[in-house]
């Protein structure tokens, strides 16, 4: 009876980790029931889309640089499309180490945001509240592709990509640290002078109505 307890437990524990198909054979899966190649597969989707994503950028950020008063900011800006040019071709590597051709598939949630920037910046006038919305939509781009690379560096590590976890995790700091970079600006000039400037439009606002209100 022990035997065929042992027999059965480890029969139930093989199937977990594997399916037979038409022929009998077994095919490995991970420890959810995605067999590697379902996961390669949504692997190589996922890269398509954040390669559009950065190509998009590298044409988004010149019309917010563009749009920046503050020096601060768009030396950050400038620095990021550095940054960004050279993750497009990093992330053309990762397609080249798996063996693919680098393909572009349209990106919805980038182009979301990149609609949302370009909003901003026709509504706001010139100057600090617009740095201050500029650097709020840059940080929401900066947050989507923090999640990407994490997803996609996550994904080659369980692949056994290990040369291509690397580069996303390069990658994926460049993008926590440019992250930070508007954080830093953001609190060190741009938020504070929007917020100043803010008071001194209410102030000339008050000035001219009692102005008013004594003639």
């Amino acid at each position: 009876m022990a035997n065929t307890k042992s027999k059965s437990g480890n029969g139930s524990k093989r199937s977990g980790k594997s399916k037979s198909n038409a022929n009998g054979s077994q095919k490995e899966t991970s420890g959810n029931g995605m067999q590697p190649s379902q996961l390669m597969q949504l692997f190589e989707e996922e890269l398509k889309d954040i390669y559009w994503a950065e190509k998009a950028l590298t044409k988004a950020i010149p019309k917010m640089v563009k749009n920046a008063t503050s020096a601060e900011l768009i030396e950050a800006l400038e620095n990021h499309l550095t940054e960004t040019e050279g993750q497009i071709k990093r992330v053309e590597q990762v397609f080249e180490i798996i063996g693919e051709k680098a393909t572009a598939k349209k990106c919805e949630a980038m182009e979301g945001l990149l609609k949302e920037a370009e909003a901003i910046m026709e509504e706001c006038e010139e100057g600090a509240m617009c740095d201050a919305g500029i650097i709020a939509a840059s940080q929401k781009i900066e947050h989507y592709e923090i999640a990407s690379y994490g997803t996609l560096r996550q994904f080659a590590q369980t692949l056994g990509l290990d040369d291509v976890a690397e580069l996303l995790q390069t990658i994926l700091d460049e993008e926590k640290a440019a992250d930070q970079k508007l954080t830093e600006v953001a609190i060190t000039a741009v938020n504070l002078e929007a917020h100043e400037g803010e008071e001194e439009g209410e102030e000339e606002e008050e000035t001219e109505l009692e102005t008013r209100s004594k003639r």
